[in-house]
């Protein structure tokens, strides 16, 4: 199943540990990558200003820029789409909606709201999540399967990770920090 528009296959997820590279990052995607601002370290308003700034930049280079918040502040926001726990999305609001899965239940979830595309993770060891369990590549696949949307594979992706792991979606946050 695709969703209402293409999903590209490289993303760029924000947190406080790539902000100070973010814009020059940015600009090495290649155009027409995917962003997703998270930014939960800030408050309201900077992180709406903070927001502004990169929306502005992502336009010029054709990256889609999606909001991890509800579709009703995305829409206000003028994001592209929404991220975050798959019963957490709320209606579309004619954006895109994407889930975060990391189980079987998790994306059971996301399929009843059909999200448009579910970040399933995490797929190899991270530093976001260095106590957690890892999918790896084979149980990925098989959690993939049950999906009714595109798959974006997160957890210790980089360029070499994607093609090891043969997937035409993949979203990281440290990759591009190098």
């Amino acid at each position: 199943m695709e969703p209402r528009q293409p999903l590209p296959p490289i993303w760029l997820i924000s947190d406080s540990r790539n902000d100070a590279v973010l814009e020059t990052t940015l600009a090495r995607l290649p155009r027409g990558s995917g962003f997703v601002f998270r930014h939960y370290h800030l408050a309201t308003d900077a992180r709406r200003a903070r927001f502004d700034v990169l929306v502005r930049q992502c336009r010029t280079l054709g990256h889609m820029v999606i909001l991890a918040d509800s579709a009703e502040v995305a829409a206000a926001w003028q994001a592209d789409g929404a991220y975050g726990r798959p019963d957490q999305l709320g209606p579309p609001a004619g954006l895109l909606r994407l889930a975060a899965a990391h189980d079987a239940e998790e994306i059971a979830v996301a399929n009843r709201a059909n999200a448009d595309g579910i970040f399933l993770s995490p797929v190899f060891a991270t530093r976001s999540h260095p106590d957690g369990h890892p999918l790896g590549p084979d149980r990925f696949r098989a959690l993939a399967a049950l999906a009714n949307a595109p798959v974006i594979a997160l957890g210790g992706m980089n360029a070499a990770r994607a093609a090891e792991l043969n997937w035409p979606r993949w979203a990281a946050i440290d990759a591009f920090l190098r």
